[in-house]
């Protein structure tokens, strides 16, 4: 198959299989007479568990490490899961991150009152004093928690 059926039957983007092919993940395929690269259904197979892996946010240096699993299968799970351990630990921090995010937006948004007619915007007026006045995601002080609101 012809790089855009290869996409199509994986649902993504021509850029995105020779990205993963630059990247090592995908084997280059054959070329036929014309010169077109001729992919078999092991590049679909190969592609889609490169999505997968994506999908769950799993960094592409841990996907070659999961290919290179793969291709020893007789070898204890023990690597596999450890790698897993990390990107769960990984995803734990993201998740943490995102709440306290969560939490200062929402402190924020509760500053305004709607008020309008010549008030000052009180969201604005706290974008322009950080990192000054308080933490935040983008400006944590050494005092201030990523999880305090916004005064």
């Amino acid at each position: 198959m012809k790089i855009g059926e290869l996409a199509t039957r994986a649902d993504c983007d021509v850029q995105t299989v020779r990205y993963y092919e630059r990247e090592g993940l995908l084997d280059a395929p054959e070329r036929d007479a014309s010169g077109y690269r001729a992919y078999a259904d092991q590049h679909l197979a190969r592609l889609q568990f490169v999505r997968h892996c994506r999908a769950l946010d799993i960094p592409l240096a841990d996907i070659r490490q999961l290919l290179a699993y793969a291709r020893t299968p007789r070898q204890s799970c023990q690597d596999v899961n450890a790698l897993l351990d990390e990107h769960i630990v990984r995803v734990q921090r993201q998740v943490q991150s995102l709440t306290a995010l969560q939490t200062q937006l929402v402190a924020l948004r509760q500053q305004c009152q709607g008020a309008a007619g010549g008030q000052d915007c009180a969201i604005i007026d706290a974008f322009m004093s950080a990192p000054g006045d308080h933490a935040c995601a983008c400006h944590p002080s050494d005092q201030g928690s990523l999880t305090r609101p916004i005064m």
